[in-house]
């Protein structure tokens, strides 16, 4: 059955996804691609966010929720509304004009743009309905509307709230070493940590739990393995969160 949408309010969602192995903050983007009906020339080839018009019966976190289900499959991850962008002229690039023209939508259109947070192998994308592909956040390719603004809005949103929530342990596997937790922190805010404060502060935190185990399948010596507890920070939970870097 189809549902009515609102015609000029959409949600659009960037997935933030951490590459551990690559140690590379990635964005999740599909491919927007148009060709003439009549000379088969092609009149838009970028990438953009994945979006839609709210519908009528469904709030805002509602559409966001199912953005990302029917763009990944997954469900009950991090996210986050941080923003609206509603200038005038957020879809008049000749670009634009034609594929909204070819889609029969308002070029008028405000979004609420929301953030999630998974790992990058969480996303099946061999049997992707929409071959979504990720990019890095500081490599983006040529992007549509004003979905670059959207994705550094939110960059500079996630570098402010990982120092004072714990939302970067959704990056990371449930078992993680102390040069994990660094690497990933390097790659969201662009810096180089100094290694032996950053361990010695982390493994203080109560919530950062020491494991009787160790890495497993690396050719170096095994390292330590460390696991986030949710219940542990909500009860010593600090207003400055973990550290100051």
């Amino acid at each position: 059955m189809n549902q009515k949408k609102i015609d000029n309010i959409s949600v659009d969602c960037v997935v933030f996804g951490y590459d551990i192995n690559a140690k590379s903050l990635n964005v999740l983007l599909i491919n927007r691609y148009l060709e003439s009906k009549t000379t088969q020339e092609v009149l838009v080839n970028d990438h953009v966010l994945t979006g839609y018009h709210v519908y009528k019966d469904e709030t805002l976190d509602q559409t966001a929720t199912r953005v990302l289900k029917e763009l990944t499959g997954l469900t009950d991850q991090y996210k986050k509304q941080f923003k609206a962008f509603g200038n005038p002229d957020r879809l008049t690039n000749k670009k634009d004009l034609l594929w909204i023209e070819n889609e029969g939508f308002n070029s008028r259109t405000i979004t609420i743009a929301y953030y999630f947070l998974l790992k990058t192998e969480d996303v099946d994308l061999e049997n992707n309905p929409y071959s979504a592909t990720w990019f890095p956040v500081a490599a983006l390719p040529e992007l549509g509307f004003d979905h670059e603004k959207i994705i550094l809005e939110a960059y500079k949103d996630l570098k402010v709230k990982c120092l004072s929530e714990p939302i970067i342990f959704k990056l990371l596997p449930d078992k993680f070493t102390i040069n994990e937790v660094q690497d990933l922190y390097q790659s969201i805010l662009g810096i180089e940590i100094d290694n032996r404060n950053f361990r010695r502060k982390l493994i203080n935190k109560k919530y950062i739990i020491a494991l009787d185990e160790k890495q497993l399948g690396v050719s170096k010596k095994p390292a330590q393995l460390y696991m986030f507890s949710k219940d542990v920070y909500d009860k010593v939970f600090e207003k400055n969160y973990l550290i100051s870097i």
